[in-house]
């Protein structure tokens, strides 16, 4: 992978998805990325981090020696870390589908895992879903995207021990236009 590829090929896979959800918004080690994904090889996760990194997705902030290893800590990249909407019009219908799949794969991935470790038995105290439809125009979903994000902002970064952290994922679905 390199920074010339594209973001679709490089971060639609299971375990690049969940070192991207990791980061958010702050920096990680190595080390805080095997705690946290310890289901995942150690080598397979180096090798999906280096693939992330190669691509610019990923950047290299620090580095520093520990036991005679570097370790390395890392922040999001250069390159968003998303499909945006030029990538997924160049798309064929396969890898577009792939691609969906994948995000809502990883996702099935997410709740397994937060239900299977509900040691604490919140789990469904912070869990919820839904669908609605909107009827907008594409400037009514720019705005709606825009103000989304800032509802967001304050919450992307972990700034305490009583924060949880909860997946928050959207997908937007344009139906058909309507038969006049």
């Amino acid at each position: 992978m390199s920074k010339s590829s594209p973001i679709a090929d490089v971060v639609m896979h299971p375990v690049r998805l969940r070192i991207i959800q990791q980061l958010g918004t702050r920096q990680v080690t190595t080390a805080d990325l095997r705690a946290a994904m310890p289901d995942i090889p150690q080598a397979t996760l180096y090798r999906h981090v280096a693939a992330l990194v190669e691509a610019d997705i990923l950047s290299i902030v620090e580095e520093r020696r520990v036991r005679g290893a570097v370790e390395r800590t890392f922040t999001l990249g250069g390159r968003m870390a998303h499909v945006d909407h030029a990538e997924l019009r160049e798309m064929g219908e396969q890898e577009l589908r792939q691609s969906f799949l994948t995000f809502i794969a990883h996702l099935g991935e997410t709740f397994d895992r937060a239900s299977a470790s509900d040691a604490d038995g919140d789990f469904r105290d912070f869990l919820g879903f839904g669908e609605v439809q909107l009827h907008v125009t594409t400037a009514d979903l720019s705005e709606i995207q825009a103000r989304l994000g800032e509802l967001l902002a304050p919450y992307l970064a972990a700034t305490g021990p009583e924060r949880r952290t909860v997946t928050f994922a959207t997908a937007l679905i344009p139906e058909p236009p309507r038969q006049a």
